[in-house]
């Protein structure tokens, strides 16, 4: 998915530390430092820090407050975020429905009922690479979630 090979350690760096900054309280600036520890020249590093960023949920107290439209456009206009996004919301599903447990469960039939809108919001009208969701995610999300695959793309 990768356009270029120079961004495929700065994709990897971004999704290894794609909940950092919400989950481990990592800065910015940490995040940045760390990607040049792990190899990515300054301009990789920015790459991976702002994909990173941009995966950071907004403050909110739902759902719905923390994954605004604010938080999607920055998904939406950052290289390699809806890809990113995608395949981490894709491992969150599979796992939901694999593992049999109540909060699992739950979280299936969030994702279930999540899914048109979570799509829609990563969809941009952008014919560059960088920016779309790989189909073969989503055919996974809707698998697992036993949904019929629509076959509409997002490009």
């Amino acid at each position: 998915m990768c356009t270029k090979e120079e961004d495929v350690g700065p994709v990897r760096v971004g999704a290894w530390f794609h909940n950092s900054i919400e989950d481990a309280r990592l800065t910015y600036n940490d995040l940045r430092r760390r990607a040049s520890m792990l190899g990515l020249d300054d301009g990789q590093a920015f790459i991976a820090v702002e994909l990173v960023y941009a995966l950071t949920n907004d403050k909110g107290r739902t759902r719905t407050e923390r994954a605004g439209e604010k938080y999607y456009a920055g998904i939406r206009s950052t290289p390699y975020a809806p890809l990113v996004k995608m395949a981490d919301r894709a491992a969150n599903i599979h796992y939901s429905v694999c593992r049999a447990t109540d909060y699992n469960h739950r979280m299936a039939s969030v994702y279930r009922g999540e899914l048109p809108h979570f799509l829609a919001a990563l969809r941009t009208d952008s014919t560059d690479r960088r920016f779309l969701v790989p189909e073969k995610l989503v055919e996974r999300a809707y698998r697992d979630l036993g949904l019929e695959y629509p076959e509409v793309g997002l490009g």
